[in-house]
């Protein structure tokens, strides 16, 4: 896969958001996928990542459903975007309030498909234009750097001596 077939997976993925197809969704991952949402969690396998979408996501959000990821970058297995998505809500407390945010995603790549997504996306931006009360953003937010510091990586980063500590002195 090169940069061009890999912004077309992307657009291939954020199209079948658009317009709720779980299983055309899933599709573009493999079938041992795992894909890592910042509001409903971690999903493993097609049939799961096509339920996120459909049953989870496109139940909160209204069909003016919009994605696009922006300036696509690819090394042959791992690739990042910058995105742009916005939406209606349907929660029945955020009924009708528009959300657009901004985010980062991660993918990474075998046989073509999606074997990896993860995504960086500043969700206070999200609720603030819900009208998210404080006291519950911060129950959202202690959930979230319980999954922060609950990653493998996150683990591993911690254990390691900061890089400024192996250096030596200047003189």
């Amino acid at each position: 896969m090169n940069t061009q077939e890999f912004t077309s997976l992307l657009e291939e993925m954020t199209l079948a958001a658009e317009v709720a197809d779980g299983e055309r969704f899933a599709r573009c991952f493999t079938e041992d996928a795992i894909y890592y949402d910042y509001i409903y969690g971690a999903h493993h396998g097609r049939k799961d990542i096509a339920h996120m979408l459909q049953n989870l996501f496109r139940r909160d959000a209204d069909d003016d459903y919009r994605w696009e990821m922006f300036d696509p970058v690819f090394d042959g297995r791992m690739g990042y975007a910058w995105s742009l998505s916005s939406f209606t809500s349907l929660v029945p407390q955020f009924k009708g309030n528009f959300v657009v945010i901004d985010g980062m995603s991660r993918f990474i790549i075998r046989d073509g498909l999606i074997a990896e997504y993860r995504e960086s996306v500043n969700g206070g931006v999200a609720m603030q234009q819900l009208g998210v009360e404080p006291a519950r953003m911060a129950k959202v937010f202690a959930r979230w750097t319980g999954w922060l510091k609950e990653r493998a990586e996150t683990a591993t980063y911690l254990s390691k001596q900061p890089n400024w500590r192996k250096r030596p002195p200047q003189s």
